[in-house]
């Protein structure tokens, strides 16, 4: 080939490789059909479980949500603050909760809880105490399982057929080829104790038949041992504290979950509590709107008459309908205020958000003046708070760390005793009569001899296992042991120092609310008076239109600062509850184990019976220390539940006689007048609206059964609030 003709085809290959380029390709089947039906072109993708759940009826029948459009297709529910507590704590499976995980849309009214859709994991539940108690890492039953007795067993067969290195001329009678049938049985209970030693007694059973002739009198044997072995600890891991400081610790930390769960149940009360109140609130803005727009209305409709006889002008008139349009957005505004509030109050209940029905609160909010005494409502709160409790807990539980810790600086020297029966014979004899033959005579038998009581074996050891030399491992836990029980104990008393705080700041709102109350009563009663001056004189030509709408304006605003300013003094009766720590008793709520199965009462009772039966033994062993005071007194009072226990004071909280009146001696204002929404009537607060008002009383000595009231949600006459027009 020419050296012309080798470049053309060079530069060709070039041209056509640049071309095409290089891409990978299939192989190629005969038999090949097309059918991929197997192949998936994706790894990951999102997919349902094949779980099948059928949703609450309140989720499923929920209809449209209320609003302004629709706001006819709606009945009344009454309901008292004493029925909301408890429907929402029997529907609440769920601990849930406002306050956490809410998303604020347009104002402070409008909450849409999500902390359940996006941290699931993380919401109390009721079955949380019962989840931690029956955990089997970290329970209290997993950690008492390690002195539960153990039972192993094993059995082994073994065929051997293997030629050995023999030299058959030194060893005639030693076989080249090793022919042998091994069994071999061990059976072993062992229990360990509370102070640390384990006893275990074992049984062995071997069976050999082989072929080793030379020196054998019996071509298979069976060897039976029974044996008794004590390894006590003389140092390390001896003694009931050390043996029984991981059940302690898994008590603790149950009593950990516990008081977590009643501060949660507690949150929950306070938010139900709270939102009805909010609720109560926001019926009495919506009234008070409503009287505004009325007012207005039949101003602008007088002044529209007014302009039609030419006695007014055209700007009177517009700017009374302004007015007018201003309280018609109040309405609205509060009207949508009234729906918001009530949906959250529904969430708390776990009812549906809209069935048809829209909740009212009945119950009147108190305007009793109550009062609490410092030097006994700051104990208290020390005493029954869940979260200090808690932390005390922690200490105890640090303080638990630090004996263990320091026990790891002891060597391990632990004494070991064993003792040995055992017997050997050409049969096993299980189930045989003793015929008297002794090993090694053919027919002998292995239990047999082992009953017979004539080989027996000894031993006794001691094993001693020093800890390494400077002990850094130990000391640094021992340091960081008690690093930790000091970080506990201050954390302890900055929590202490916040809760006199909380609770100073809690009475102080308590108070503050209370005066705010007083004042804008005042001011309210003014204002009206100022309303109906003001109307005579602009009907009768001798005051201006300003001065009448300014005045309604002021009513309107007195009005709602009122009610708002009675709402949030019921409020703060509450807080101050909560941050005292006596919230759960002010609402009439106790925490309680549930009901076991009928099985597990029989059970334990025919345990306690075949404890009362039997004899009490004092092995002289030492006990762990107690390391709890005994169940907590959910009730007030001074008596505790456990002896030897620091008693909380009675609460001292007092009622003074309820009124609501101005600080000054003069001039003295009429009792209030709080006018009733829909039913019309009026009630004073110079005299409780019943014998026994919902306040924060403590006094162990009125018995309130003798009313047939609960004294927690006392008040027999309800106001109701208004229902609302189109």
């Amino acid at each position: 080939m020419s050296r012309q003709f080798r470049k053309f085809w060079a530069v060709l290959l070039i041209v056509i490789t640049a071309a095409t380029g290089c891409h990978p390709t299939q192989p190629f089947y005969f038999r090949e059909d097309g059918d991929l039906s197997h192949y998936l072109e994706s790894a990951t993708q999102i997919e349902h479980p094949d779980y099948e759940h059928e949703p609450l009826a309140e989720v499923t029948r929920t209809r449209e949500p209320l609003t302004l459009s629709n706001s006819e297709d709606f009945e009344i529910w009454d309901l008292t603050l004493e029925d909301c507590m408890s429907i929402a704590l029997q529907n609440s499976k769920v601990i849930k909760s406002l306050t956490q995980g809410t998303r604020q849309i347009f104002d402070f009214r409008t909450l849409i809880p999500d902390a359940i859709l996006a941290r699931p994991d993380a919401q109390p539940t009721i079955y949380d105490p019962a989840l931690f108690e029956t955990n089997p890492q970290s329970g209290v039953e997993a950690a008492l399982s390690e002195f539960d007795a153990q039972f192993t067993t094993q059995a082994f067969w073994q065929k051997t057929d293997r030629p050995q290195n023999i030299n058959t001329v030194a060893f005639p009678f030693v076989p080249v080829v090793l022919m042998q049938d091994l069994g071999q049985t061990d059976i072993s209970l062992s229990k360990k104790t509370a102070w640390g030693g384990t006893y275990t007694l074992r049984s062995q059973t071997i069976y050999d038949n082989n072929n080793r002739g030379f020196g054998r009198n019996l071509p298979s044997d069976w060897y039976e041992a029974v044996e008794a072995e004590a390894r006590l600890p003389l140092m390390r891991n001896r003694g009931t504290q050390i043996n029984r400081l991981p059940v302690v610790v898994a008590r603790i930390n149950n009593d950990v979950s516990l008081a977590e769960f009643e501060s949660n149940v507690r949150n929950f009360l306070f938010d139900v509590e709270t939102t009805y109140w909010d609720l109560n609130i926001a019926y009495r803005a919506l009234e008070t709107a409503k009287t505004g727009r009325d007012s207005a209305l039949g101003l602008w409709r007088s002044t529209r008459a007014k302009l039609a006889g030419g006695t007014e002008s055209a700007q009177q008139e517009s700017q009374v309908r302004e007015q007018y349009f201003s309280f018609r957005a109040q309405v609205e505004s509060t009207l949508r205020d009234v729906y918001s509030t009530e949906n959250n109050l529904r969430f708390l209940m776990g009812l549906s958000s809209s069935d048809g029905r829209l909740i009212r609160p009945i119950d009147d909010p108190t305007t009793a003046r109550v009062a609490f005494d410092w030097n006994e409502i700051l104990p208290e709160a020390l005493y029954r708070t869940p979260e200090l409790r808690r932390q005390q807990w922690l200490i105890k539980r640090g303080e638990m760390q630090l004996i263990a810790a320091r026990h790891q600086l002891l060597p391990q020297v632990n004494l070991t005793l064993l003792y040995r029966w055992l017997g050997l014979g050409d049969d096993f004899g299980l189930g045989h009569e003793r015929n008297g033959i002794n090993f090694p005579n053919a027919g002998s038998q292995a239990i047999g001899e082992l009953t017979g009581g004539n080989y027996q074996e000894s031993r006794v050891g001691v094993e001693f296992v020093p800890t390494k030399i400077g002990a850094r491992r130990e000391l640094a836990g021992i340091r960081n042991a008690q690093l930790n029980l000091a970080r506990q104990s201050a954390v302890l008393e900055e929590m202490e120092l916040s809760l006199s705080h909380t609770l100073a700041q809690a009475v102080r709102d308590l108070d503050t609310q209370y005066a705010l109350a007083q004042t804008h009563f005042n001011r309210l009663n003014a204002s009206e008076k100022e309303v109906e001056s003001t109307l005579t004189l602009f009907e009768n030509g001798k005051a201006t239109l300003d001065l009448t709408l300014d005045a309604q304006r002021r009513r309107a605003q007195a009005q709602i600062d009122y009610y708002r300013a009675v709402g949030n003094y019921n409020k703060s009766i509450a807080n101050v509850h909560f941050r005292k720590g006596s919230l759960m008793e002010y609402c009439g709520v106790q925490l309680a184990e549930g009901p076991w199965p009928k099985k597990a009462y029989w059970d334990a009772l025919g345990h306690a019976r075949e404890r009362d039966a039997s004899y009490y033994l004092d092995y002289g062993w030492t006990r762990p220390n107690v390391i709890s005071q005994g169940a907590v007194n959910q009730q007030q009072g001074t008596d505790t539940g456990a002896e030897g226990a620091t008693p909380f004071p009675a609460t001292g909280e007092r009622t003074d006689e309820p009124k609501i009146e101005d600080a000054t001696p003069e001039p003295v204002p009429p009792p209030i007048t709080l006018q009733s929404p829909a039913a019309g009537r009026r009630f004073s607060a110079a005299k409780p609206t019943s014998d026994a008002v919902r306040t924060a009383t403590n006094s162990n000595s009125f018995d309130w059964g003798e009313l047939g009231l609960n004294p927690l949600r006392a008040g027999e006459t309800p106001v109701r609030t208004v229902g609302f027009e189109q």
